[in-house]
């Protein structure tokens, strides 16, 4: 698996993440046998960077990922987990919540530091708190070890990049806005990587938005867009490919001239692990992604702050 820096922090992390949250049961039942099948086929294809939270599965996606990543040995691998979002509608940066919960992390992950930290969907917390206690707070535990590296995660980039620069934090990661059908992210990964910060690219297909399935009932996307997905996802059909395939292999082969140095994509299954590594190895089909650019023009970028849908779980 190529590998690349992760901006300032040194990190050498593998173009493909694996993203935790569905070890926690969010969408199915998950075992940890299964846990532990995922987790050790992901190592063993080089995808040895690990996204979770204690919001993932309310605390069981960290012990799930802890479970599996037990008796391997620390240094192989990077671990990246988050603080301040505590259910779906429940945010606390406070400086105590901060503590709290960068104790349990560790806990049930099983290890003694953690290589990123961060401040979880930071728009819909209080950003007053955010500045004044959370981050003074991991950079002292930053100062300590206990952490290596502070970054933040979001949706809203306009907002990413300015708390991400005037901040100074190691990393960003922003979510649904490298995909097929919303291409937001680049320019604002570029001007980030210049300034030294790394940018991850989280959930490719959107949420589900993108794969033959569709969108679940609580996205947020509009019905347009939804429907110019189910549209994209008939095409691939057609062309004997599967859209989830197509719209990870675009992340994947987009984002270094984006300057995004990883793409992280959730799964609790090692057949799901295997197919990620086989698409990401596999070129894009450029006439395929150019009928597909001709389906998504009408809602391209259109994301749910410019054009809401009827769900969403982060309501206030």
């Amino acid at each position: 698996m190529k590998k690349v820096v992760l901006g300032r922090t040194g990190i050498q992390v593998p173009v493909l993440a694996m993203g935790a949250a569905s070890l926690g049961s969010i969408y199915h039942p998950v075992s940890q046998q299964q846990a532990n099948d995922t987790v050790a086929t992901a190592l063993e294809y080089g995808v040895n960077y690990f996204d979770v939270a204690p919001y993932y599965g309310l605390t069981k996606a960290e012990t799930a990922l802890g479970g599996a990543l037990k008796g391997v040995p620390r240094a192989s691998y990077t671990l990246a987990t988050k603080v301040g979002r505590y259910g779906d509608s429940q945010w606390d940066f406070s400086r105590e919540a901060t503590l709290r919960s960068i104790d349990e992390s560790l806990a049930r992950l099983g290890t003694d530091y953690i290589d990123v930290i961060q401040c979880h969907d930071i728009e819909y917390g209080d950003l007053h708190e955010l500045v004044e206690e959370a981050l003074p707070t991991l950079r002292e535990l930053q100062q300590s070890g206990v952490v290596r590296h502070v970054g933040i995660t979001g949706y809203n980039l306009a907002l990413l990049e300015k708390l991400a620069v005037e901040q100074k934090v190691d990393t960003v990661m922003a979510y649904c806005t490298w995909t097929l059908q919303d291409r937001r992210l680049g320019d604002v990964a570029r001007r980030l990587n210049q300034a030294g910060i790394g940018v991850l690219n989280a959930s490719p297909l959107s949420m589900g938005l993108l794969t033959r399935g569709g969108a679940p009932t609580w996205h947020p996307a509009h019905e347009d867009v939804q429907n110019a997905c189910r549209a994209v996802s008939a095409l691939c059909d057609r062309e004997g490919v599967n859209i989830s395939q197509v719209a990870l292999q675009f992340a994947l082969t987009t984002a270094a001239e984006q300057g995004i140095a990883t793409t992280v994509i959730g799964t609790a299954s090692k057949e799901n692990m295997l197919d990620n590594v086989r698409w990401c190895e596999q070129p894009l089909d450029a006439t395929l992604l150019q009928k597909i650019d001709e389906l998504i023009a009408p809602v391209l970028n259109i994301g749910w702050d410019v054009l809401p849908g009827n769900g969403g779980k982060a309501q206030k």
